[in-house]
């Protein structure tokens, strides 16, 4: 751990151990991950504890030195879990639920699960379904106990790095620098299916809102041909008294991109007065079991609102074209021959 902390872009680092248990109270029962933390070290490199809504996680603290009866594990160890798997199995804070490890102990009838009794210190809600309906956590040490593992060994060293884009990137370094016989993993792998999902989301979005702002151009488009017709008198006069024709055109381009203007700066300033108030109030609610996650996030970016206030006034200049071309051909003689 010291010598992978020191690696470029790392801020944090922890050592974790997880396994899969059968978490159960009283007649209910729900398959879950255990994960054995330090505390110290796990609110380095994540937020899941800085989460919890009932109780604590300060029982999860290493046994003082005078506590023989936590050392020794004779006491009822404490475990946080997920609000979606507390409510699976009824549990609430200071209730007592039974931890069986598929990793069992030999006896003299073949091999046995191990089984251990846990007390809920507090739960936590993350937003996150697949943390919220299956994860526990438990002390470091009650977890090499529970799978008979000496109090050297942990499974995972997990990292915290600066720029959480390049987890890849750095995980490929972090593997090459702790030596053979390990595997990294990030963020991105874990959650693969997930992203999926959005990105396949986000293409129906872009497919939509392309739609919509095509039937904007659209209408931009005829309101300008519509123009043109009515004023068609008025160009005609205007060209009999010497106006030029780049001039006609020119009139009816700044036209259709003033509407354009106008119409971007409104929807940016709603677009972002909505984006802001929903990444700060969460009001879009999401179905956790599908999406795996309750709410709709925002991120208003400025480089978003830039790049779609560029395509809404290209796509605004290209639509004034046409009627620009067509009000500048106008024939003086043709349009006021019955006048």
């Amino acid at each position: 751990m010291d010598r992978l902390a020191r690696q470029p872009r790392v801020t944090g680092v922890a050592p974790a151990m997880y396994g899969q248990v059968m978490a159960s109270r009283a007649a209910r029962a729900s398959g879950a991950l255990v994960k054995g933390v330090i505390p110290k070290y796990e609110n380095r490199v994540s937020e899941l504890l800085k989460s919890i809504k009932l109780g604590s996680a300060a029982p999860l603290e290493p046994c003082a030195d005078t506590d023989e009866a936590c050392k020794n594990g004779k006491a009822l160890p404490p475990i946080v879990l997920g609000k979606d798997l507390a409510e699976t199995i009824g549990a609430t804070v200071g209730s007592t639920i039974m931890i069986i490890s598929p990793q069992g102990e030999l006896s003299p009838i073949g091999m046995m699960p191990k089984y251990q009794q846990f007390k809920v210190a507090g739960i936590f809600r993350s937003g996150f379904y697949n943390y919220d309906s299956a994860w526990g956590f438990i002390r470091l040490a009650d977890a090499q106990r529970l799978f008979s593992l000496p109090d050297t060994v942990i499974s995972v060293i997990e990292f915290k790095i600066n720029d959480l884009y390049k987890a890849e990137e750095v995980g490929n370094e972090l593997e090459k620098a702790a030596g053979p016989g390990f595997v990294a993993k990030n963020w991105m792998d874990e959650n693969r299916a997930l992203f999926r999902a959005l990105r396949l989301e986000r293409v129906v979005t872009f497919l939509t809102i392309g739609l919509i702002v095509f039937v904007a151009a659209l209408n931009i488009l005829i309101s300008l041909i519509m123009m043109v017709m009515e004023k068609t008198k008025d160009v005609a006069v205007l060209i009999s008294m010497g106006a030029k024709r780049r001039q006609i055109r020119g009139i009816f381009m700044f036209q259709g991109v003033l509407i354009g203007v106008i119409g971007t700066v409104a929807g940016l300033v709603l677009g972002y007065a909505v984006a802001i108030a929903g990444a700060k109030y969460h009001f879009v609610a999401l179905s956790s079991e599908v999406y795996s996650i309750d709410y709709l996030p925002f991120a208003p970016r400025v480089i978003d609102g830039l790049l779609i206030a560029a395509v809404a006034l290209f796509i605004s200049f290209v639509a004034t074209l046409y009627p620009s071309w067509s009000a500048a051909r106008v024939l003086p003689a043709e349009a006021l021959r019955y006048e």
